[in-house]
């Protein structure tokens, strides 16, 4: 089945426009959780049959809904043979925090491919229960969302040798919980309109995701990052900005800039990419000051987003702006009463704070457990044009740092040191180790591993990626110590 130019979140478009769309850049994808895992994909073919081929009536959907594209990207999406990926083989071993493979392309594609690539979480959770544990596995997969759900499962179990499982398709009862988790939310910030839909990235495939959005539009929630699902069922596209367009300039204010100065739709500053109080918010409060009337907003992503709001809201009252609020990443109905809680004790108008919602929806009402957050995948931009780039996400410790550069993978061979090393392409492996990065393919097992003592496993960085470390460190950090 052909994939649609429009199966990506609408950011992606708002972020190629205000960026360099036809500028070469490398992505990494890692599983920040989850331990020993196996990978059940030649990475290579799976990767280069995402890729869409883009008609005329999706470049006139977009133009309807702000996303009006230009010629770079059109161009951009076309060079499918420019595309690079440098990957672990299929049946190779990974642990946390290791890269699993690189795309290497021009920016509006290997950015494009990003919500499709989370995705493969699924395949590998798969893999890996059905080597590790086949009861568990059963149990696991007893009951999925959708017909393409349990296809990618079987498909799975087959490409690594272990016989499948009784899988029942229950489409009617995911469709209920995600109804009853959307009217939940709907009742506490009392307008379905102060809430968009984001978990197009929590999703097992893009059939789970749409029965989804249809729940939601159900409840009243009319707006959705899922670009193709907004086409097919009437719905509205949305989002400006992710870590990648910040981590591309080098700066939350040349960032900011170009996304106000480049598209002529309102925008929402992401905070937190450096760090949320000290860089992020400031920054985006000067902009908002020189035009106070584009309705711009704030987005909270990581950290203590109760501490960033009141700050913010202090921060806003002294200077005379009401930005919009912007909640996201985590967020369940707890957490939404507490936020709604907070707005009235300050009194910020409902209409000017907005509920961002993607693994609660999505993901959380699976029968399901083997979700995104399980094993925490993400797909970080590690390399614009020749410059190496990384998220701090508000924090120097290991965190939700991401690793710069080209990455690729040393496995230890022999001896005593970390049972991996991130290097650079291009390096040599150290003593006792070997590039497990496009290295041959073997069966897909966990017999061969015999790396078991705890205190071996441990990933850590070669010199060449820990200078670039040190070094991005010390360019958005110069105080630290």
């Amino acid at each position: 089945m052909a994939i649609s130019l429009l199966a990506t979140d609408g950011y992606k478009f708002s972020m190629a426009e205000a960026g360099w769309p036809l500028r070469r850049e490398t992505f990494y994808y890692t599983h920040r959780k989850g331990g020993l895992q196996v990978m059940p994909l030649d990475l290579a073919a799976f990767i280069r049959g995402l890729l869409p081929d883009p008609k005329p009536e999706d470049y006139e959907f977009l133009g309807r809904h702000d996303y009006e594209m230009g010629v770079g990207f059109k161009a951009a999406m076309l060079r499918k043979d420019r595309l690079v990926i440098h990957a672990v083989p299929r049946g190779a071993l990974f642990y946390q925090r290791e890269p699993v493979f690189t795309v290497t392309g021009t920016s509006a594609m290997v950015s494009w491919l990003e919500p499709l690539l989370l995705q493969l979480n699924f395949r590998i959770q798969v893999a890996t229960q059905a080597l590790a544990d086949r009861e568990e596995l059963a149990r696991a997969l007893a009951v999925v969302t959708c017909e393409e759900q349990k296809r990618i499962a079987l498909e799975t179990l087959d490409s690594v040798g272990v016989k499948a499982v009784p899988i029942r398709v229950d489409s009617e009862g995911y469709s209920q919980r995600v109804r009853a988790q959307v009217r939940e939310l709907v009742e506490i910030v009392e307008d379905p309109s102060r809430i968009f839909e984001v978990g197009l990235r929590a999703a097992t495939c893009l059939e789970q995701h749409e029965l989804a959005l249809r729940a939601c539009k159900d409840a009243g929630v009319e707006r959705t990052s899922n670009v193709e699902g907004a086409r097919k069922l009437g719905m509205i596209p949305v989002g400006t900005m992710g870590h990648e367009h910040i981590q591309r300039y080098g700066s939350d204010e040349a960032a900011f800039r170009a996304m106000r100065e480049r598209r002529p739709q309102r925008s929402s500053y992401l905070l937190d990419t450096y760090d949320t109080l000290t860089s992020g918010l400031p920054t985006a409060y000067r902009l908002i000051r020189e035009e106070p009337g584009a309705k711009d907003s704030i987005r909270f992503d990581s950290g203590n987003k109760k501490l960033q709001y009141l700050y913010a809201v202090t921060m806003a009252r002294d200077i005379g702006i009401h930005p919009v609020n912007i909640l996201e990443d985590g967020l369940d109905a707890q957490a939404t009463r507490e936020f709604e809680e907070l707005r009235r004790q300050v009194g910020w108008q409902p209409s000017a704070q907005f509920y961002g919602y993607g693994g609660h929806i999505v993901a959380r009402t699976m029968e399901c457990p083997l979700t995104r957050d399980r094993v925490a995948a993400v797909y970080k931009l590690s390399l614009t044009g020749h410059t190496p780039t990384m998220k701090f996400g508000n924090e120097l410790a290991e965190g939700k740092q991401s690793v710069p550069g080209s990455p690729v993978l040393f496995r230890r061979r022999h001896g005593n040191g970390p049972i991996g090393l991130i290097g650079q392409e291009g390096e040599a492996p150290p003593d006792g180790y070997f590039q497990l990065t496009d290295s041959a393919a073997e069966a897909p097992s966990f017999v061969a591993t015999h790396h078991t003592d705890a205190k071996d496993v441990r990933v850590a960085y070669t010199p060449a990626t820990q200078s670039l470390v040190d070094e991005l460190r010390r360019k958005h950090f110069p105080a630290a110590r």
